[in-house]
C-alpha cells in the first residue's frame, strides 16, 4: 500500500491544512491501494506563495538555460530509477493494462522530458535582430506561476506534458492531480526531492473540482495548464478570459480512422487495435473510436473490427496477457453502459459485447463493445463515451469520408489508412484536426499537440509547447549595439 500524509510544498513535506484524505481504490479488485491529503484552499496559497518565491529569489530565479536541463536530466535519472514502481502504481490507480502503463504512462513521460532536456539546451531564449528602427533583443521569459490540472486516465504523461516545458522555460508550478490519481504525482514530488529540483519549484495539492477552480482563479497563478473534460475546459477557459490568464487547454474528442478503399483491412485493424482505438481501456482522448469504412467493404470492415474486439483478452490490468483492463470508477462504468443503452435505442447494431465479461465480479469492467450500423448523427458517434466502445460508420467515397469525420464538434486526432500514402496524405490534410497519421496511430514529442475546435486551445509539445511558457519581450536597442545574449 502506498499511503502519504504530507504534501509537497516549498520543496518540503508538510502537514496539510485539514484532516480530509482521498482513498484510492483499485479499480480491478475494487481494494485500497492507498491515500493522499485532500489539499483544500490554505494549501493552495501556501503552493502558490512556495512558486512564487521559487521564481523571484532563490537558485531558480536566476539559472541559466544549461543549468536547468542539468537538473531535468537529474530528475530524468530518478523517474528511471523508479520506472517499474511508476508502473506498478498507475496501473493499481486506473486499471490501464500493465503493457500500456510501461509505453504509454511512464515510457511515454519519459521520452517527453528528454524532448524538452534537449530543447532546452538549444532554444534561443534571446535572439538578436537587426531591425527596421533600432537593433532588438527578442527575449523570451518564463510565464510565471503554473497551475497544472492533471486528469485520471495518463497522469504521470499529461503532468510532464506541462511540468517539463515549466522547467524548460524558468516556471514554477502547483500540480493538481485528479482525487483518483494523487499518489504517482506525490513519489513524483520524490524524484524532485531527490534530483535537487530547488524548493518550490514543484508542489502538490491533490484536490476536487472546488479547489481546482481555487487554484484557476489564485490571484498568484499566471497561467494554467488543464487537461479534462471539455465542459471542464469551457469553464476554467471563461474563468482565465475575465482574468486575462494565459491558459492551455487540451479537452475531448472523437477522432475518425478513415479506412479508404484500396486498404490492406486485417493490416489496418492489427495495427489500429488495441493502440489506436481502445488504449487505455479506451480512456484515451486521442482514441479512434469512430470507424470509418467503404461502403463496398462495410461488412468486411466491420467483420474484421468485430473479431479483432472479441479475441481481447480481458481482466487484471496486471497480468500482461489482458488487453483490456476495468474502467477508473464506478461511475465511469455507469456512465459507458449508459451509452451503450442510447446506441441500441438509436438502432445501432451491437456485433461484440455489450455488456460485462463473464467471471469478474469484482472490479468495473466493460466488455469491449462494436457497433455497426451506425450514423453520424447518432450520440454514439457525436459525443465522447471514454470507453472500450468503438462505432463503424459507412462513406461513400473520400470526401464523404472526409466530411464525416469534419462532423464533429471535436478535431484532437485521427487517422487514414490506405496502400497509397499520397492518397492518405490528401485526406489528411483536409481533416479539421490537430494531430493526424497516415497509416498509422502516432504522437510524435517533437512535433505541437493540440485540438482544433472545442478539443481545447493551444498547443503542447515541440518547440511550440515550451513557447506556450514562455513570454516574449523586446528590447530595444541604441544603432550600433552589438549586444551579448544572455540564455
Amino acid at each position: 500500500m502506498t499511503s502519504y500524509d504530507k504534501l509537497y510544498i516549498g520543496g518540503e513535506w508538510v502537514a496539510p491544512a485539514s484532516d480530509r484524505r482521498f482513498d484510492v481504490i483499485n479499480p480491478a479488485n475494487e481494494e485500497l491501494v492507498g491515500s493522499a491529503p485532500e489539499a483544500v484552499e490554505a494549501d493552495v496559497d501556501r503552493a502558490v506563495a512556495a512558486a512564487r518565491a521559487a521564481l523571484e529569489s532563490g537558485p531558480w530565479a536566476t539559472m541559466p538555460a544549461a543549468e536547468r536541463a542539468d537538473l531535468m536530466a537529474a530528475l530524468l535519472d530518478q523517474i528511471n530509477i523508479r520506472f517499474m514502481e511508476f508502473s506498478d502504481l498507475i496501473t493499481a490507480e486506473n486499471g490501464c493494462p500493465t503493457i500500456f502503463s510501461q509505453l504509454g504512462q511512464v515510457g511515454a513521460a519519459t521520452m517527453v522530458m528528454q524532448f524538452f532536456i534537449d530543447l532546452t539546451r538549444t532554444y534561443p531564449f534571446e535572439e538578436f535582430r537587426e531591425g527596421i528602427l533600432s537593433p532588438t533583443i527578442v527575449r523570451r521569459e518564463p510565464v510565471g506561476v503554473v497551475g497544472g490540472i492533471i486528469p485520471w486516465n495518463v497522469p504521470l504523461f499529461i503532468t510532464l506534458l506541462k511540468f517539463a516545458p515549466t522547467l524548460a522555460s524558468g516556471s514554477t508550478m502547483v500540480l493538481k492531480p485528479a482525487p483518483e490519481t494523487p499518489l504517482d504525482a506525490l513519489m513524483l514530488a520524490e524524484c524532485c526531492e531527490a534530483a535537487g529540483i530547488p524548493a518550490g519549484v514543484f508542489n502538490v495539492v491533490p484536490a476536487g473540482r472546488e479547489v481546482g477552480e481555487y487554484l484557476v482563479t489564485h490571484p498568484g497563478v499566471d497561467k494554467i495548464s488543464f487537461t479534462g473534460s471539455t465542459a471542464a475546459g469551457r469553464r476554467i477557459g471563461g474563468l482565465c478570459g475575465e482574468r486575462l490568464r494565459r491558459c492551455t487547454l487540451e479537452l475531448g474528442g472523437k477522432s475518425a480512422a478513415i479506412f479508404l478503399e484500396d486498404l490492406d483491412v486485417e493490416d489496418a485493424v492489427a495495427q489500429l487495435l488495441p493502440l489506436g482505438s481502445l488504449m487505455n481501456n479506451g480512456q484515451a482522448c486521442v482514441g479512434q473510436t469512430r470507424i470509418l469504412a467503404p461502403q463496398s467493404r462495410y461488412d468486411e470492415v466491420v467483420d474484421a473490427i468485430t473479431s479483432a474486439t472479441a479475441a481481447m483478452p480481458v481482466g487484471d490490468p496486471m497480468n500482461p496477457e489482458n488487453a483490456i483492463g476495468p474502467l477508473v470508477a464506478e461511475r465511469q462504468r455507469d456512465r459507458v453502459e449508459g451509452y451503450i443503452t442510447i446506441g441500441k435505442e438509436e438502432g445501432a447494431r451491437i456485433t461484440t459485447g455489450g455488456g460485462r465479461p463473464a467471471g469478474l465480479d469484482k472490479g468495473w469492467y466493460v466488455e469491449p463493445t462494436v457497433f455497426a450500423d451506425v450514423n453520424n448523427s447518432m450520440r454514439i458517434a457525436q459525443e465522447e463515451i471514454f470507453g472500450p466502445v468503438l462505432v463503424v460508420i459507412p462513406f461513400t467515397d473520400a470526401d464523404d469520408a472526409v466530411r464525416i469525420a469534419n462532423d464533429s464538434d471535436y478535431g484532437l486526432s485521427g487517422s487514414v489508412w490506405s496502400t497509397d500514402v499520397d492518397a492518405g496524405l490528401a485526406v489528411a490534410r483536409k481533416v479539421q484536426t490537430g494531430t493526424y497519421t497516415v497509416n498509422g496511430f502516432s504522437m510524435e514529442f517533437s512535433a505541437p499537440f493540440g485540438g482544433f475546435k472545442n478539443s481545447g486551445v493551444g498547443r503542447e509539445l515541440g518547440r511550440e509547447g515550451l513557447e506556450e511558457f514562455l513570454e516574449t519581450k523586446s528590447i530595444c536597442l541604441p544603432p550600433g549595439t552589438e549586444p551579448t545574449l544572455s540564455y
